[in-house]
């Protein structure tokens, strides 16, 4: 028998009545009533009440011993009275009589409590993360981490990928986020990157004649956190496939989601089979590439109502001379919302850095009008068109915005969002995903007037360009594709450009010679030029998977030694200085600010 345990502290029940038993965990709460001292013992299965009276020689070592100490204790198991039953717990109707308790590690001060879900500092948490991961909601939804790695590595093997690992020092791109470098001693001035993804090194597994290749791939990008994106490092279900299209693709990731999802939550899958959302429709509709389609609300462009005669509403009517585009929401059956609903909304929008939105609400008597603070700007026949496009009814509000077209996408997706939240529209026991196509393959930077690459540079475009095609380069869509869940983006993927002449043509509308491409893809473009098949994938993120599986709202939730805000790991003190004979070595020096 093990010397500490005969049994963990989740495994005890009525079968093991009157049994000799020895458990050890941390001391996760005491009870004292006088002449009685109960003790919740916890360890990674669960919790085991134990049980010692007065008279036990133990009963004051155990009385004074602080909370999460390490110990041993060995008794014997009784059956709990009716009413003190805990069916909290799987060990709810036992308890075990302590004879003996032994401290296997002694514990200082709590800077925290453990046997709490209570809120605390970030600083606090992460600093002492060692206590923060043994609290009951964080340490589940770690252990429902490691599950779901599991479950997918075994689902994948099972649809015919083999697992493979690429490389952590490689070199630096001048596409995507910041890299992380690092010095190479042996190469004095010379850096290695993390990898930001293993793009590269999947495709060329591809062209190395590998059919189906994954991996739980670590990835490293110096930026900015936010809450769906811990800095610093996240990891990703790294997928390629050859001889694919992107029907194919979205093929395996819907059924591996949908598996996923059905075995690790109770909520519903609004679609078993995910909508397909044009990129241009959901900027549109959506206001947004990422768009949560629990949220029954559409966004309606309506600019052509007011270069109309009968439309009065000169504010708008002036922005739309210049070039502006207005956008508007429609609401079902909120006739009888208060006037403070409609300005609270109003006002949030100012808030937001909007100059507002104005809103009414159709009426109907005689004709067809408009309750609300700019409703007599518009004619009957104004309101029949913007109810016809928006389709809306008598008693259905219009929520409308001017201006530039990027503007206006921003303030009409969290209009969208807010106003959903206002009226109760979402379902937060439902899964929406769908998958967002047709990515422009180039966009212009509106600062330098630079054309660049919307979305990944080795993506394939779409139909058979020609030179007249590659005249108009923002017109060219890609075999680009997001998946997204709730209005989380889970991942990006593509169908990869495999054609050297093709990627030079591409490369070069964004500004880069045959020679930069050579030297900055040098290892790709060369493998590209030996025999590529078609190939394709995508990488969608472990912990945004996790983080939506564990219903919470920050990624930190479910990462287990995650950095604050500002990359920084508090608990290992992270980034730290290093000696002067370690910079001596890579030959770096660092230059102070003055």
């Amino acid at each position: 028998m093990n010397k500490y345990r005969s049994h963990n502290c989740n495994e005890l029940r009525k079968d093991d009545l009157d049994k000799d038993i020895s458990i050890s965990g941390w001391i996760n709460k005491k009870r004292d009533h006088g002449n009685l001292l109960f003790i919740d013992l916890r360890d990674n299965y669960g919790i085991t009440q134990c049980i010692i009276d007065k008279e036990n020689r133990y009963f004051l070592d155990l009385e004074k011993t602080q909370l999460e100490t390490v110990i041993k204790v060995s008794g014997k198991v009784v059956s709990r009275s009716g009413e003190t039953i805990n069916n909290e717990i799987e060990t709810g109707e036992i308890e075990v009589v302590i004879n003996e308790f032994e401290i296997l590690g002694t514990c200082k001060e709590l800077p925290m409590p453990v046997f709490s879900d209570q809120e605390y500092a970030e600083e606090i948490r992460l600093k002492y993360r060692f206590l923060d991961l043994r609290r009951k909601k964080i340490h589940e939804n770690i252990i429902l981490r490691s599950k779901v790695i599991s479950y997918i590595r075994n689902e994948m093997i099972k649809l015919g990928f083999l697992e493979f690992q690429t490389p952590i020092l490689t070199s630096s791109s001048p596409e995507g986020a910041r890299d992380f470098l690092v010095p190479s001693r042996l190469n004095p001035g010379k850096f290695y990157a993390l990898p930001q993804a293993p793009q590269q090194f999947k495709q060329l597994i591809m062209v190395s004649g590998f059919d189906k290749y994954f991996q739980i791939a670590p990835c490293f990008r110096d930026e900015d956190a936010r809450a769906d994106r811990s800095p610093g490092e996240f990891y990703q279900l790294d997928l390629e496939m050859s001889f694919v299209e992107q029907e194919d693709v979205f093929n395996v990731v819907e059924s591996l989601m949908i598996n996923t999802f059905k075995k690790f939550s109770n909520k519903k899958l609004l679609y078993d089979k995910f909508p397909k959302i044009s990129y241009a429709d959901a900027m549109l509709n959506y206001g947004s590439d990422k768009p949560d389609l629990r949220n029954p609300l559409l966004i309606n462009d309506i600019t052509e109502i007011f270069t109309r005669e009968d439309v009065s509403f000169e504010i708008f009517k002036k922005l739309v001379k210049s070039g502006s585009k207005v956008r508007c929401i429609s609401t079902k059956n909120t006739k009888d919302k208060p006037r403070s609903f409609f300005d609270n909304i109003d006002k949030w929008a100012k808030e937001q850095g909007a100059s507002g939105l104005a809103y009414f609400t159709f009426e109907k008597e005689d004709q067809l009008s408009a309750k609300g603070p700019i409703g007599k700007f518009f004619s009957h026949e104004a309101l029949e068109k913007i109810m016809k496009q928006t389709n809306s009814e008598v008693g259905d509000s219009i929520f409308m915005a001017c201006g530039k077209q990027n503007d206006l996408e921003k303030i009409t997706s969290l209009a969208r969002d807010k106003i959903a939240k206002d009226l109760d529209l979402i379902d937060d026991d439902v899964f929406a995903f769908c998958w967002i196509v047709d990515y422009p393959m180039f966009e212009k930077d509106e600062v330098t007037n630079k054309i660049e690459f919307s979305h990944n540079p080795f993506s394939m475009p779409q139909g058979n360009l020609n030179e007249e095609n590659l005249k108009k380069p923002l017109d060219i869509l890609a075999y680009q594709y997001d998946i997204v869940c709730n209005g989380i983006e889970l991942s990006s993927g593509a169908i990869r450009n495999h054609k050297p002449e093709l990627m030079y043509k591409l490369f070069s509308i964004a500004g880069y010679d045959k020679k930069q491409v050579d030297e900055k893809f040098s290892g790709m473009i060369n493998a590209l030029s030996y025999g590529a098949p078609p190939h394709g994938g995508i990488a969608p993120g472990i912990d945004r998977i996790v983080m939506l599986l564990a219903n919470e709202k920050n990624i930190r939730e479910v990462t287990m030694f995650p950095m604050n805000q500002n990359a920084q790991d508090l608990m290992m003190k992270a980034p730290s200085d290093v000696s002067e004979e370690q910079l001596k070595e890579l030959s770096i020096s660092i230059k102070s600010k003055k």
